[in-house]
């Protein structure tokens, strides 16, 4: 109870930054737990490199340090202005899924389009060229970006809760969905089940191995949440379908696994 206790203070004290270092090393305790099934499922098996990863954490000091400061600020300004403000009324289920539904597909949207903005010279290399050092991304991966790039995802959460009033349940909702789903694309592993892409319900939504290759081969899938807007405009890889079967199908056996699309040459 003391350790948990303390770990409560440690989040009150440090914020937004305490999330991460906590979800960071919270998932560092899974892998060690899980390596077997890992050893299967990671997405391209030799693509680790520690000169990259070290730049990762360079990039990342320097990005939380500039963004926590404006976004934190942006967002306090506009609380104090009363721009932002939140519903504290009680509220049905329902409610909280349409508001947190239409956020989710909102910010897919938003994602989307200025994510292919971002490949395009020379927003690419003023804006998006930091997070793209990272070829086998890694949780690390997720806070591998330029300040000016994360303040534009991130910018994301104030604009929308300024523009309409949510409740403080979507709230609850929204701030973990961006860190968690931020960990997962960028994970490495492929965490879903092989039946994920055959069923209408499911295969709109983003996986790890969709984000993997756009991170290995520069190009195409470009999607934040959703592949819905991948598959409207064509950008979608080509070999992203059998990358994630190939992932999802290995043995536990095999000692050599083959990497997602490795057959498929990069653009």
């Amino acid at each position: 109870m003391a350790m948990w206790e303390a770990l409560q203070n440690f989040i009150a004290e440090n914020g937004p930054l305490a999330y991460w270092l906590v979800l960071i090393v919270t998932i560092g305790l899974a892998v060690a737990f899980c390596r077997a099934f890992l050893h299967t499922r990671k997405i391209q098996p030799n693509g680790f490199k520690w000169k990259i990863f070290r730049n990762e954490i360079f990039f990342a000091i320097i990005n939380l340090s500039v963004t926590v400061f404006l976004l934190g600020g942006l967002t306090t300004t506009l609380h104090e202005m009363g721009w932002i403000q939140f519903n504290k009324e009680p509220v049905a289920w329902w409610v909280t899924g349409l508001e947190f539904a239409l956020y989710f597909f909102a910010f897919d949207t938003y994602f989307y389009w200025l994510h292919r903005l971002m490949h395009i010279e020379p927003v690419y290399t003023w804006i998006h060229k930091i997070h793209h050092r990272s070829i086998s991304p890694n949780p690390l991966t997720t806070l591998s970006v330029s300040p000016l790039e994360s303040v534009i995802n991130g910018g994301f959460v104030p604009l929308f809760t300024a523009a309409l009033t949510v409740h403080e349940s979507t709230m609850a909702l929204i701030a973990p969905t961006n860190i968690i789903m931020g960990l997962y694309v960028h994970s490495g592993y492929e965490f879903l089940p092989r039946w994920w892409n055959k069923t209408w319900a499911t295969r709109w939504f983003i996986t790890a191995t969709f984000h993997d290759q756009h991170h290995r081969y520069y190009k195409g899938n470009y999607g934040g949440y959703t592949t819905i807007w991948d598959w409207i405009c064509g950008t979608v890889r080509p070999n992203y379908l059998s990358g994630f079967a190939t992932v999802t199908s290995r043995s536990s056996k095999s000692s050599s696994p083959v990497t997602a699309g490795e057959a498929v040459a990069p653009d």
